[in-house]
């Protein structure tokens, strides 16, 4: 390697940060405590939703989604078929089974068309993955959920800080999904969150991420009670305090983080938009999007071996370059389940030769047109 390696992503932490950690372990609450409520309300104040709801990671909001919204076996959920497992997974989860929807070919996003063609007596919400950080259609997606009465779960765990139309991801749909991975847009170590401005999904929620419990230990030591009931059957999804001073601590860093971000997208865009053999990322004029990958689509006569060598040779030169997805049908378990190859044609040619390219904040430029320069060099091979 010819330097140090370079993450395709990677979070930042700094003293502040650490400050803010340091200060509830030495506090009285580890969970369930004040932290989780000052997290909550400012991450529902920056994406402008009237409730947020702090769990243990991005697939358990994705899982307690599903769950509120009714959906159970017999039932059908559409979901797209490039993204990453859990976007499906949370639908095995209760019982209810997955129908995949193609992507469309410019942002690789669900197409709201095949959606509303695929759409039954059975559909009972539409799961809506933001692909990258770039988002979705939301309002087709948004009427054709109205209209058939169905829930429109948006995974966002891309596109915190993204807009569509002038609003704030995580403000649009009937519920939103983030996750805070560290290779996010902010980290807590693990942790996610759901975003709803429908105050019943929001209690719901809670009461699902604790057991189905009525209350918590907090309001019953403030209530100076023992006494709680399990109204139904829920699962231990909370995240504690210390992850929450976290993410609360880098919510006022994540506005500039996503602007570094859009100028990284852009200086890729520069340096890639005289290379044949490179397919940028497309961004509608109607949306701004946050980022968490660069997906580059590499095109040509054999894209597969060329995806091969740009991937082997970027990585033996310190560039940890990825690739978002494999359609989550062409998954062994997927597979098991009768679903074939040919099911949703865009997605699977996409994935031929799709590209993640380093996409972090703490990127230098350096790095970045290194980046560049080896992509540029493989693929003009041809």
């Amino acid at each position: 390697m010819t330097s140090a390696f370079v993450p395709y992503g990677r979070q930042i932490v700094d003293l502040d940060d650490v400050a803010a950690v340091s200060e509830v372990l030495l506090s009285d609450w580890l969970t369930t405590g004040p932290a989780v409520d000052r997290f909550e309300t400012a991450f529902a104040d920056f994406v402008g939703a009237d409730h947020a709801v702090a769990v243990s990671n991005g697939t358990a909001a994705l899982h307690l989604s599903v769950l509120a919204a009714g959906i159970g076996p017999g039932d059908e959920v559409i979901v797209p078929a490039l993204t990453f497992v859990a976007s499906a997974n949370c639908v095995r989860y209760a019982g209810a089974d997955v129908v995949f929807a193609e992507v469309m070919d410019d942002t690789l996003n669900i197409d709201p068309d095949h959606v509303a063609s695929l759409i039954t007596d059975r559909t009972r919400a539409i799961v809506a993955v933001d692909y990258g950080g770039m988002p979705c259609d939301l309002d087709d997606l948004l009427n054709l959920a109205n209209h058939h009465g169905l829930t429109l779960i948006e995974d966002a765990c891309h596109a915190v800080g993204a807009d569509y139309r002038g609003r704030p991801i995580g403000s649009i749909a009937h519920m939103s999904t983030f996750s805070f991975h560290p290779v996010k847009h902010l980290t807590t170590g693990e942790g996610g969150m759901v975003t709803t401005s429908d105050g019943e999904l929001a209690t719901r929620l809670r009461k699902l991420r604790n057991h189905g419990i009525d209350s918590d230990f907090r309001q019953r030591e403030e209530t100076g009670t023992w006494v709680y009931d399990m109204r139904q059957l829920g699962f231990n999804y909370r995240l504690s305090d210390i992850n929450c001073a976290l993410g609360a601590s880098q919510i006022a860093k994540l506005p500039e983080w996503v602007e570094t971000r859009r100028q990284l997208a852009a200086r890729y865009d520069d340096g890639f938009s005289q290379v044949a053999n490179v397919r940028r990322p497309v961004e509608p004029a109607d949306r701004r999007g946050s980022w968490h990958l660069y997906p580059v689509r590499l095109v040509g006569p054999d894209v597969p071996s060329l995806r091969r060598q740009a991937f082997d040779h970027l990585r033996s030169h310190g560039i940890g370059v990825n690739v978002h997805y494999l359609p989550v049908y062409l998954h062994s378990y997927y597979r098991n389940l009768g679903y074939r190859p040919g099911l949703c044609p865009i997605a699977e040619k996409a994935y031929e030769g799709l590209l993640s390219l380093p996409m972090w904040p703490g990127l230098g430029r350096d790095d970045q047109d290194r980046v560049v320069d080896l992509l540029t060099t493989v693929t003009s091979r041809l």
